[in-house]
């Protein structure tokens, strides 16, 4: 399996930065409940 480190390193800095925005506005918590609710939506989806 070969692991491609350059679009591994730039997906997780870019996710990185958006939670340290997102937590630094207060808006983390409603990141987060829309993270719940589209992984709800993809179980549904897989069942």
């Amino acid at each position: 399996m070969k692991i491609r480190w350059k679009t591994l390193l730039i997906k997780t800095s870019i996710w990185l930065a958006t939670e340290i925005l997102l937590s630094f506005i207060g808006m983390d918590n409603l990141a987060d409940y829309s993270e719940f609710v589209f992984e709800q939506n993809a179980l549904v989806h897989l069942s």
